[in-house]
């Protein structure tokens, strides 16, 4: 008998020592053979949408089939159509007048963490990203979405196999353990993570570089210029996607007291229901474990659910459960993150006090991450932009949707950066150009401010070109660039 812990340390051993041989193939096929096989893999995916979303909603009981299936189809296809057209193999630029070439250089074998709340479309996505940087991809799956992981997996295996490529440039550790988990992140050469803060802070503490995501916390400020019926209509229909699975929905609003009787109405008509009493005591009672942190037996649930599991009582066609919450802190669980149907309502008196407010909501677990803003005041608008301790301003949209990039041009992306602020290598939505290197070839720009000085040829020596950093030579740039590229392949 093997111990599990074991077997998945030397799963991920021999998943990544194959993934190597394949990419060191791979990375040499050139821009148009990559294109090809991630078109391939985004028809073939795009193709098994619902199926996959069948499969993690009845896998993980996370959010709604139909959410899920919209989830694939932009992890598959509005990726590719951002991607497509993408250099990111060979010579991405040349500058001739400062006489640099870059030169994209894949970063190797990539380890992919995935989360239980968007498994399938995130395998998509990284497997998209990374193969079109020229890298190959080792996914360890969250215990409770093994199964749909592994499904998609084996589709984007069929796609490699169908393109006469190696299918161990996308693979998955299929016995996860904490332990397999560790060696995977010690072993590969970039982690990808996406998932819980403890996952995420276990990558940047491998040892192996790292791109991961902190916690969304999203504060959606209703300023008092806004919409309101628009603003309520997109915060439901965000904060409801796969029932709030995504870190970028909404997790409270905040208002102006010469506003918020109209907000509180506008809510209460298109669904949402304010826990008072003993019904909010008890659903504060299961919304969080004994350590602080969110209960798994609401995540991702809708609102009726949650009041079953709480024992109370809500009006047929409740879509959000909501609170007034007081403060901010580990007292007011509604300051919190809530991957649920759940969500905190705060009302200030003026922009300046939801400044501060919001402020203290991104602090409590969600800096560097999104904030939304509802408003026609530009120069509120603007305040915030300027000043908020966030990676993405999400303006008049559900936040949902605009921080993925579905209702705004953000780049399509499941892994979304919160910067430095918030622990990130980055703030971007990762795209492939995070998962390469670029190597510059820098040619000497003939100045004379380096010092150099050229002996005095010796009288019986023939006359050369004159050349190197103080040479007036001219230099044929295409031609030492296609020497030096030759060469360099040689040792990618």
């Amino acid at each position: 008998m093997v111990d599990k812990d074991l077997l998945s340390i030397q799963e991920a051993r021999a998943l990544v020592r194959a993934a190597r041989a394949a990419q060191a193939e791979y990375a040499q096929l050139g821009q148009e053979r990559i294109d090809a096989v991630v078109r391939k893999i985004s028809e073939t995916t795009a193709a098994h949408a619902e199926e996959l979303a069948v499969m993690a909603h009845e896998e993980t009981g996370y959010g709604k089939v139909a959410d899920k299936k919209i989830k694939n189809l932009l992890a598959s296809e509005k990726v590719y159509a951002r991607i497509k057209d993408m250099k990111t193999a060979g010579i991405l630029r040349e500058d001739k007048e400062n006489k640099i070439v870059e030169v994209a250089v894949p970063v190797g074998v990539i380890a992919g963490i995935v989360p239980s709340t968007n498994p399938t479309s995130t395998v998509i996505y990284k497997s998209l990203i990374a193969l079109k940087a020229g890298n190959a991809i080792v996914f360890t799956p969250h215990p409770a979405a093994t199964k749909c992981i592994g499904r998609t997996v084996e589709i984007i295996k069929e796609a490699l196999h169908a393109c006469g490529v190696s299918t161990d440039l996308v693979s998955s550790i299929s016995v996860p353990t904490i332990e397999g988990s560790g060696e995977l992140m010690k072993i590969t050469d970039l982690i990808l993570a996406t998932g819980g803060p403890g996952m995420v802070k276990a990558a940047y503490s491998s040892g192996t570089p790292a791109l991961g995501v902190g916690a969304g916390n999203v504060p959606a400020y209703i300023e008092r210029s806004a919409d309101i019926k628009d603003a309520v209509t997109k915060i439901m229909t965000s904060k409801t996607f796969d029932n709030g699975t995504i870190c970028a929905s909404e997790q409270s609003i905040v208002t102006e007291t010469v506003i918020a009787a109209e907000v509180k109405r506008e809510l209460i008509a298109q669904g949402g229901f304010f826990l008072e009493g003993e019904n909010l005591e008890k659903v504060k009672r299961v919304m969080e474990r004994g350590n602080g942190s969110m209960n798994p037996a609401i995540v991702g649930r809708d609102a009726q659910t949650i009041a079953k599991i709480a024992g109370i009582q809500v009006p047929a066609g409740t879509r959000l459960l909501i609170s007034d919450e007081p403060g901010v802190g580990p007292k007011h669980p509604f300051s919190k993150e809530k991957l649920t149907a759940l969500l905190g309502f705060y009302v200030v008196n003026d922009w300046r006090q939801a400044c501060e407010l919001c402020f203290a909501l991104l602090h409590n677990c969600g800096i560097g991450h999104s904030l939304a803003i509802h408003s026609r005041n530009e120069e509120v608008i603007r305040e915030f932009g300027l000043k908020k301790p966030v990676s993405r301003i999400l303006v008049n949209t559900p936040s949902t949707h605009g921080g993925v990039g579905i209702t705004t041009g953000l780049f399509p992306s499941f892994t979304l950066g919160c910067g430095a602020v918030g622990g990130s290598a980055t703030s971007d939505n990762v795209t492939p150009m995070n998962l390469l290197n670029i190597r510059r070839v820098a040619y000497d720009l003939g100045s004379a401010q380096c010092g150099c000085h050229q002996a005095a040829p010796a009288a019986h020596a023939e006359p050369a070109a004159q050349s190197g950093c103080c040479g007036t030579g001219t230099v044929d740039i295409s031609a030492i660039t296609q020497m030096i590229v030759a060469e360099l392949k040689k040792v990618m």
